[in-house]
């Protein structure tokens, strides 16, 4: 916990000097799950996606906290936008654990 607790200060530390940091934010979004802040986590992972709708990664993550906390309607809709980003990228490899996890969503 007190590493977690360190982490999320440096990672505070960098969002200062360069605030709009999409990938420090993730990290920070992580940390932020692993203390179990589930709605700071969200709040990080949208502002991020809402900034740069082609960072990928972000939206996994946000489907899985959302399904996690029974919100199954807006992973739904996290997953589909994640899967045509990813498309557009043709990152394949993030496109097929958005679809995996799609599918056990909806089928």
């Amino acid at each position: 916990r007190f590493f977690t607790v360190d982490r999320i200060a440096k990672l505070k530390e960098f969002l200062i000097a360069n605030p709009a940091d999409s990938f420090v934010q993730h990290a920070l979004a992580l940390e932020y799950i692993k203390l179990g802040d589930d709605e700071g986590a969200r709040r990080l992972f949208e502002e991020i996606l809402n900034r740069e709708p082609g960072y990928i990664g972000s939206y996994y993550h946000l489907g899985k906290l959302l399904e996690r906390n029974e919100k199954t309607e807006e992973a739904v809709k996290v997953y589909e936008k994640g899967m045509e980003e990813a498309k557009k990228a043709g990152d394949n490899h993030a496109f097929g654990e958005l679809r995996g996890a799609y599918e056990e969503l909806t089928f």
